[in-house]
C-alpha cells in the first residue's frame, strides 16, 4: 500500500472532555489501534490546534496531545491545523502526498461529521481516492441529532456525493 496513506485526524485527549457531550462508537480507538497495527504504508497524524478560548484542544494543553493509542506507530508526517480540513494545515498535505506519488488516502479519527468528513470532501475534490473507515471514527450529539445519526449522514454525504468510499476496519486490515 505504498501509494496509499493512512491519515489519522485529530485523535486527541481533549475529545475525552465532558464538554463535548455524548459520543458514539466506543470502539473507535480500538479500531484505530488495529489500523495502526496492520498499516505498512505512509502514515500521517493531524492535530487540531484550536484557537477558541478555553478549548480542550488548545495548543500546549494536555487535551492537545494525541491519545495513547497513537503511540504504537511512528508517523511519517505530523502537523497541526486550525480549521476542519487536514488539507488546510501547517503543512501542504496535498503537496506532500503528490511528491510521494500517493493517490489514495484512508481516513480515520475524530469527529466523523466535522474534520474527518471535511478532509474526505477536500481530498475527493483534489482527485484522491478516499476511503473513510467509519468504525474508526466517532462524533458527538449535536443540536437535535444523535451522534449515530450524524455518522450515518456523513456516510451518506460522502458516498452519495462521490467524495469517498465508506469502509470498515476489517476491510482495511483484512481481519
Amino acid at each position: 500500500m505504498t501509494n496509499t496513506a493512512l491519515i489519522i485526524v485529530d485523535v486527541q485527549r481533549g475529545f475525552d472532555d465532558p464538554v463535548w457531550g455524548r459520543r458514539n462508537n466506543p470502539d473507535a480507538e480500538a479500531n484505530i489501534a488495529a489500523l495502526l497495527d496492520s498499516w505498512d504504508g505512509p502514515l500521517v497524524y493531524v492535530r487540531h490546534d484550536s484557537t477558541k478560548p478555553g478549548s480542550p484542544l488548545a495548543p500546549g494543553g494536555e487535551g492537545n496531545r494525541f491519545k495513547p493509542e497513537l503511540d504504537r506507530a511512528t508517523p511519517d508526517l505530523v502537523f497541526g491545523k486550525k480549521v476542519n480540513s487536514a488539507f488546510h494545515g501547517e503543512v501542504d498535505l496535498h503537496a506532500w502526498l503528490t511528491n510521494r506519488g500517493i493517490n489514495d488516502v484512508v481516513l480515520a479519527g475524530i469527529q466523523t461529521n466535522m474534520c474527518v468528513e471535511t478532509t474526505a470532501r477536500v481530498g475527493g475534490n483534489l482527485g484522491y481516492r478516499v476511503k473513510v473507515v467509519l468504525d474508526a471514527t466517532f462524533t458527538f450529539d449535536l443540536e437535535d441529532l444523535t451522534a449515530d445519526q450524524l455518522a450515518a449522514a456523513t456516510a451518506t454525504n460522502l458516498r452519495g456525493g462521490g467524495f469517498a468510499e465508506i469502509v470498515s476496519t476489517k476491510d482495511i486490515t483484512g481481519g
